[in-house]
């Protein structure tokens, strides 16, 4: 091959390096672009986004949505928030639907939201656009011992002040359910509750649980009651066991002490019986009982005993 072929061709692969390189570090088109949209980038702040490893795109698009839209932004402070890990393009479209709305978000507030890890975006369509929570079967038992179910559908709207360092859904369906759960349970009768579901709403309603989150609640509504177990009646079988259990338990310690008691006069008569023949030796070296008076008192005992033997087998038979 030809040497002056060959450096041609090393010339040409320089040139492609460098030109991709080039290209890379001074985004040319997308210069163009915003020149062509009215917003006026340089390039040096274009290629000083390379270098500081921010996407040029992620900056100059939603700047130039920004100024399209009126929006007095400016590329530093949108710089500085992608650098700290924000979503610089779901700021601006929360910015730009927020001034569509006439709600009154700072472009600093709405970064805070996005830091924060909420969406900001979200939640200004929530706070123009309503959103309904549905609360999972809360179960409560009323004075009069009936289970109630109840399913409530609470609707809210984000308070855009309150975003940042306020609670989530999480606490106010846990709010909500506490409050049915109390509403239920200071009902006289399950009957009550069944008959007028939105006494639960205003009971709830009137504690102001959306204090100190990111929502206002806007109106509670009862979707579903149903009734549950009887558990006043489960109670009081569960404790009508229990008391036989118990009385059963004193009764057979009752027999057990009975049966020791037996046992215990049992060793002692056992104990008395082997004392006797020594009372016997006794008498007969002291002269106090004759061979004849053993005799007749062994004939009585055996008298006594052939009689209850035969009382014995006449009862069997």
């Amino acid at each position: 091959m030809d040497s002056g072929l060959i450096t041609l061709l090393v010339i040409l692969a320089v040139a492609a390096v460098v030109a991709v390189f080039f290209f890379y570090f001074v985004p040319i088109g997308l210069w163009i672009t915003a020149l062509f949209s009215g917003v006026r980038v340089g390039l040096g702040t274009l290629i000083g986004m390379r270098l500081r490893k921010v996407n040029p795109n992620d900056i100059v698009r939603p700047y130039i949505s920004a100024s399209k839209a009126g929006l007095p932004l400016n590329v530093g402070q949108m710089e500085a928030h992608y650098l700290a890990g924000g979503n610089v393009g779901r700021v601006v479209q929360a910015l730009i639907s927020a001034d569509r709305a006439n709600i009154d978000l700072p472009w600093k507030r709405a970064t805070a939201i996005d830091l924060a890890g909420r969406d900001v975006l979200e939640a200004v369509q929530v706070s123009v656009n309503p959103k309904v929570i549905q609360t999972p079967r809360v179960a409560a038992v009323a004075k009069d011992g009936i289970q109630v179910v109840a399913v409530a559908r609470v609707t809210v709207r984000a308070n855009i002040e309150r975003l940042v360092g306020g609670a989530g859904e999480e606490t106010i369906i846990a709010r909500v359910g506490e409050g049915t759960v109390s509403s239920i349970g200071s009902a006289a009768s399950h009957k009550l509750v069944l008959e007028n579901p939105d006494q639960i709403s205003r009971y709830v309603l009137d504690r102001g649980l959306d204090a100190g989150t990111a929502f206002e609640i806007l109106s509670i509504d009862i979707a579903d009651v149903d009734v549950g177990r009887n558990i006043g009646a489960e109670l009081q079988t569960d404790q009508a066991e229990a008391d036989k259990k118990i009385a059963q338990a004193k009764a057979e310690e009752r027999r057990a002490m009975a049966v020791a008691q037996e046992q215990e006069m049992r060793a002692r008569v056992v104990e008395a019986e082997a004392e006797v023949p020594l009372a016997l030796a006794a008498a007969f070296r002291g002269g106090n009982l004759g061979v004849m008076d053993y005799y007749r008192m062994r004939n009585i005992q055996s008298d006594t005993d052939m009689r209850a033997s035969l009382a014995h087998t006449d009862g069997r038979s």
